[in-house]
């Protein structure tokens, strides 16, 4: 007997009411993302392993998915390395390939690749699925979507001030309610000088930013596991709490970093994108916090997570400005500002909260049931005539039971049924069921047109 068939861990399948909640979500962010000037593109799946590693940290690294080279991947590999079962080393001679961990990077790529043919500020969209070999879990997958809206090529802080207004303006369409959460990696370099660790910048970043996840105590830990001096995580504990309005936390950071000039330096820049924020009379909540590291290693100005507050539910959104990214490639100087919105955590929250427009699944507009098949000709040209008015019709394939055909109509959530007996044939016309109040009413195909539309 055949196994059951099931799919990876971290994946899912959707059905037709999950697509049509999907693509509400997917058409509201690029509605917005167009509102701003931007323009959509499309990378591979797959890249160069060259082009992956050492952009995400280490940790980051470690959750790529690795493809195999194609044919007999094992012929370049001697038995005395099999033996000896070092994965770093044997998957570089197994594996050129891998499944992008995100758009970012893949982003930075067409760029460099592309910059002959770009005229910048290039400001870009892009969604598509990206896959992280994690632990699945609630609101965590292996393979789920992001939509990316990235400028590259503008050092201007507009840029960030804009992308808080496409946050701002997606999750009012959504009905969201969220809470931005902004910081600066110059401000966490300015604390890492501070306290005496600044070639700990990493360490520190990747352990604070699990704050929320881990707590303080299990915080405070990892950092005395990475090395940082027990002095160091002191004077680091008044920032990790630091409390109060954005102002007074300001302020109180300004003091803390007076000697810090890339300290000062990122104090300087989240204070001009607050003040255009609140120019801008944005309403969505915005929180300084401190704790805000975004574990990746590229980012190095402003940084941004949204956080849905009547969910409990990781950030459904993050980025930040990564100055130095496609240096990497070759590059220098290009400047680059993006976020992600996280549409799998967003599914997850509306279908939660209930949010979802009711007549979502409204795609079809009419289902022609029929008595026989001379009645059924008869549908086929109504719904040719109809079509070509630009609404959504059916026809039922077959003559049978009314209840059937009515039934299927109930199950897809389809509004009005025109009913073709022989009487209705005789006149030219159809019987128009509202399924909603149950009224019939005799009508010609223009009339049904009119009255759908």
């Amino acid at each position: 007997m055949a196994s059951k068939p099931s799919i990876p861990k971290g994946t899912r399948d959707f059905a037709p009411i999950e697509m049509a909640r999907r693509n509400y979500i997917f058409n509201t962010i690029k509605d917005v993302f167009a509102l701003y000037g931007f323009q959509q593109i499309e990378t591979p799946a797959m890249e160069n392993l060259s082009t992956l590693m050492g952009k995400y940290g280490e940790e980051g690294d470690k959750l790529l998915f690795k493809i195999l080279n194609s044919g007999d991947f094992l012929s370049g590999v001697e038995q005395t390395e099999l033996e000896g079962r070092n994965s770093v080393k044997l998957t570089s001679k197994i594996s050129e390939k891998g499944l992008r961990y995100d758009l970012t990077v893949p982003f930075a790529r067409f760029v460099v690749m592309n910059r002959d043919k770009l005229s910048f500020p290039f400001k870009r969209f892009q969604i598509q699925p990206v896959w992280r070999a994690d632990r699945p879990q609630k609101g965590r997958y292996r393979e789920f979507y992001q939509c990316d809206v990235d400028v590259v090529g503008s050092n201007s802080l507009l840029n960030e001030v804009e992308l808080m207004q496409i946050v701002d303006e997606v999750y009012r369409r959504l009905g969201i309610n969220v809470c931005i959460k902004i910081n600066n990696r110059k401000i966490l370099t300015g604390i890492a000088e501070m306290i005496g660790e600044a070639d700990k910048i990493v360490d520190i970043t990747v352990a604070i930013d699990k704050l929320d996840k881990i707590g303080l105590d299990k915080v405070n830990e990892e950092l005395a596991a990475k090395g940082i001096s027990a002095e160091a995580i002191a004077k680091l504990q008044p920032v990790i709490l630091l409390k109060g309005s954005n102002e007074e936390k300001l302020q109180t950071i300004k003091t803390v970093l007076a000697s810090s000039e890339i300290g000062l330096k990122g104090v300087a820049e989240v204070e001009e994108i607050l003040e255009f924020v609140n120019l801008l009379g944005v309403k969505t909540e915005v929180e300084l916090d401190l704790t805000l590291a975004r574990g990746l290693n590229y980012y190095t100005g402003a940084i941004f997570e949204v956080k849905a507050k009547d969910v409990q539910i990781g950030s459904i959104t993050g980025g930040g400005r990564y100055d130095n990214l496609t240096g990497v490639f070759g590059v220098d100087g290009l400047s680059g500002v993006g976020i992600s919105f996280g549409a799998d955590r967003i599914y997850d929250v509306l279908n939660q909260l209930e949010l979802y427009p009711s007549d979502l699944m409204q795609a079809t507009k009419v289902l022609f049931a029929v008595f026989g098949n001379e009645e059924l000709k008869f549908a086929i040209e109504c719904a040719k005539e109809m079509r070509a008015a630009g609404i959504p019709v059916e026809v039922y394939p077959e003559p049978v039971k009314m209840k059937k055909q009515m039934s299927y109509a109930d199950a897809k959530n389809i509004p009005f049924v025109a009913i073709i007996g022989e009487t209705e044939m005789a006149e030219k016309k159809v019987m128009l069921k509202n399924m909603e109040s149950g009224n019939q009413t005799l009508c010609s195909v223009q009339e049904v047109i009119q009255m759908v539309k």
